[in-house]
C-alpha cells in the first residue's frame, strides 16, 4: 500500500495536464455559482447542481493529485484540501444555512496556498519542514517531486 501511495517517482498519466486544466476550470464554475448560496440565500435548487460540480471536479483534482504521488497528502497543498472540507462541512451542524465567511476564508485559503511559493506549498505540518522525499525511498535519497 505504501509502496502505490508514495511511489519512488511521480507518476506520469496521459493528459493530465488538460484534464487538470479541465478540472480546475470546471471547479471555479462550480465555486462561482455556489456564490448564490453563501451570500444570496438562494434555495437549494438555484445552486446545488453546481455544489455536484464543484465536488466532483474537485475529487478528479485530488485523484490526479494522489496518483501522481501521494505526498501531496502531507504537503500543505494537500493538507490545505482537507482543512477546507472540515470548514465547509461545518455548515452541517454548526450553522443552519451556509456561511458568507466560511466560503470566504476557504477561497482566501485556496489562492493563499495554489499562489505560493513552493517553499510553502511543499512544507509538511506533519514533519515540520518542507517535504519532497517519498516515504517508500530510503532515508536520505531524494525524489523528484516537482521544483520549488
Amino acid at each position: 500500500m505504501m509502496n502505490w501511495l508514495f511511489p519512488n517517482e511521480k507518476r506520469a498519466m496521459p493528459g493530465r495536464r488538460w484534464i487538470s486544466i479541465i478540472s480546475r476550470t470546471l471547479h471555479l464554475i462550480g465555486i462561482c455559482g455556489l456564490a448564490g448560496a453563501y451570500l444570496y440565500s438562494q434555495p437549494p435548487e438555484a445552486w446545488v447542481h453546481f455544489l455536484y460540480l464543484t465536488v466532483l471536479s474537485g475529487l478528479v483534482m485530488t485523484a490526479l493529485e494522489v496518483y501522481a504521488d501521494g505526498i501531496w497528502l502531507i504537503q500543505l497543498r494537500g493538507t490545505a484540501i482537507g482543512v477546507k472540507l472540515i470548514l465547509l462541512s461545518t455548515m452541517l451542524w454548526w450553522f443552519n444555512e451556509p456561511n458568507a465567511v466560511i466560503y470566504f476564508i476557504v477561497i482566501a485559503i485556496s489562492g493563499v496556498v495554489s499562489h505560493a511559493p513552493g517553499k510553502l506549498r511543499y512544507y509538511s505540518i506533519w514533519h515540520g519542514r518542507v517535504v519532497m522525499e517519498s516515504i517508500a525511498l530510503k532515508p536520505g535519497e531524494i525524489k523528484d517531486c516537482g521544483g520549488l
